[in-house]
């Protein structure tokens, strides 16, 4: 949990890098040069160019349909890596009965902590990095579609509802919503785990915080991408955890 922990900070940080430190203020066009540029951003770019052409023009609408394209494209992934983390979580009970085990810290104790834990993983079929991986894999396309959003000219000319794409939410309307999302779909991720880690639990409350202040500051577009692309993991989770999200909410009737 520990390490997975440490991985979604890093992941955090190296989105905050890239936002602020790769050309985000600079336009994407044909002539922007790099492996990056050419490969990921500006042609996701142009897929959201296309789609606010065949809707009249109307980049909000692009934005919501390349949004949800991009999350069916990576569902497999997200499927994986739910699968992965509910398999890990069925096994924290044996795993916890190895620490109290072994739970002695001198390095020949240890080592055989970690011989009978990769025991235990090959014995349930368990890849402790397997959900690690897809959310690795996704990453790129995520941020490559957050620059491209960033940094078409065309998306900051128009407006969609209520506020200008460009230009921060006048209302704080969408941060607001998207930090709502965020922590809904992080609690329908942690349903049907027993014996929550602290750390994630802390978790549940400082992402959907730093997704309102980032929201706050960055342009209407961006938060746009976010409410959409929460919404489809609420559904998304709702669908594959079902049984584990009835299962809680009975749980909490009983108590």
């Amino acid at each position: 949990m520990k390490r997975r922990l440490l991985l979604i900070l890093g992941l955090v940080g190296v989105l905050t890098l890239l936002s602020g430190c790769t050309e985000v203020n600079e336009p994407i066009t044909s002539e922007s040069e790099g492996f990056w540029n050419s490969y990921i951003v500006y042609p996701l770019s142009q897929v959201i160019t296309y789609f606010a052409e065949i809707t009249g023009n109307n980049y909000g609408i692009a934005i919501v349909l390349v949004t949800i394209i991009i999350r069916l494209a990576i569902l497999p992934l997200m499927i994986k890596q739910m699968r992965s983390s509910k398999a890990m979580q069925a096994i924290q009970p044996e795993m916890q009965k190895l620490r109290e085990k072994y739970s002695s810290k001198d390095q020949q104790t240890q080592q055989k902590l970690q011989q009978e834990t990769m025991a235990l993983f090959q014995k349930h079929g368990v890849n402790p990095l397997a959900g690690c991986f897809p959310l690795i894999i996704q990453m790129p396309i995520l941020i490559g579609f957050y620059h491209a959003i960033m940094r078409t000219r065309e998306i900051a000319e128009h407006n969609f509802l209520w506020f200008d794409l460009g230009e921060k939410d006048p209302y704080f309307i969408l941060p607001l919503i998207a930090g709502l999302t965020t922590f809904i779909q992080q609690k329908m991720m942690m349903a049907g785990q027993a014996n929550q880690n602290p750390q994630m639990v802390m978790m549940l409350w400082i992402m959907p915080i730093m997704i309102i202040v980032f929201a706050i500051s960055f342009p209407a577009a961006l938060s746009l991408y976010w409410v959409v692309g929460n919404l489809f993991m609420i559904v998304q989770t709702y669908f594959i955890k079902g049984p584990d999200l009835k299962e809680s909410k009975d749980g909490g009737r009983k108590k």
